[in-house]
């Protein structure tokens, strides 16, 4: 799956979510962009992810990402080994 390709669904997951349809997956958005981004939510977002891609994260992973550029990243390589 291209990266583009997983921006595209990233971006159907953050509106639906969010329930903001002006939302779009950017490799530089984070949640200090978007007001609905708390901690609840982002693991609506982690979980949606998993389940739309097919892939589990760690929470180590999570942790360490600073944007929707770094879990494109993340999604890409899960997506490869598994």
């Amino acid at each position: 799956m291209s990266h583009d390709k997983v921006y595209e669904e990233l971006t159907e997951i953050l509106r639906d979510v969010f329930d903001n349809p002006s939302v779009v997956a950017t490799p530089d958005l984070s949640a200090k962009d978007v007001p609905e981004w708390d901690s609840f939510n982002h693991i609506n977002v982690v979980l949606a992810a998993e389940m739309r891609f097919g892939v589990k994260f760690r929470t180590s992973e999570i942790e360490g990402l600073r944007n929707v550029g770094d879990f494109v990243a993340l999604i890409a390589r899960k997506r490869e080994t598994s």
